[in-house]
């Protein structure tokens, strides 16, 4: 990764790099062979799917099944292959996670098919890729509250911060599926 902003940990943002969606295709093939058909989808999701925009160095990967019980269908593949169960999430959105020294952070977000979390993740990703003047704006204002806001205890600053600017996108992101008939399309994996 090129460029970053970095300052003790807490806010850091690093430039779109290209080799993201290759590091996605390295760890989506073992997932695909662990899950099999319990993966009704595995898809990139996040910032780091986005061409061009500005993101924390963190690869979000969706993995969708059809129910979360029983949960061992999925988890213990999961847990096979390093990934670790975050079960004090109040939601299932970022219920596992993988760090490995010198290596990408990587989370796991295990969604319901055709749940709003689940399409929302990708309608957000595709909204964004169809509209690069909209997610340029965004790394602009990303990189400039990263800038602000880069002290640990200033974390929730920038995410008050930026939250206007998401809505704003979800709103347009909405308003876009309607007027295109979005549906997502095959999984990536």
């Amino acid at each position: 990764m090129s460029q970053s902003i970095k300052a003790e940990d807490s806010v850091w943002m690093v430039l779109y790099d290209a080799s993201m969606s290759r590091r996605f295709q390295e760890l989506a093939q073992p997932l695909r062979q662990a899950l099999g058909p319990v993966a009704l989808r595995i898809d990139h999701i996040g910032s780091t799917a986005i061409a061009q925009l500005a993101t924390q160095p963190v690869l979000d990967i969706q993995i969708s099944v059809a129910d979360f019980e029983p949960a061992a269908a999925y988890h213990l593949p999961l847990e096979r292959l390093g990934y670790l169960l975050h079960a004090d999430k109040a939601d299932r959105a970022k219920q596992y996670t993988r760090e490995i020294a010198l290596q990408q952070r990587v989370y796991i977000h295990v969604r319901q098919v055709g749940s709003f979390h689940e399409k929302f993740a990708l309608l957000y990703r595709d909204y964004l890729r169809a509209h690069p003047d909209v997610s340029s704006h965004y790394t602009n204002l990303r990189l400039d509250y990263a800038q602000r806001y880069y002290q640990r205890e200033n974390c929730r600053e920038y995410t008050e911060a930026i939250k206007p600017f998401l809505w704003q996108i979800f709103a347009q992101a909405d308003q876009w599926a309607e007027q295109t008939q979005w549906l997502p399309g095959p999984s990536d994996a």
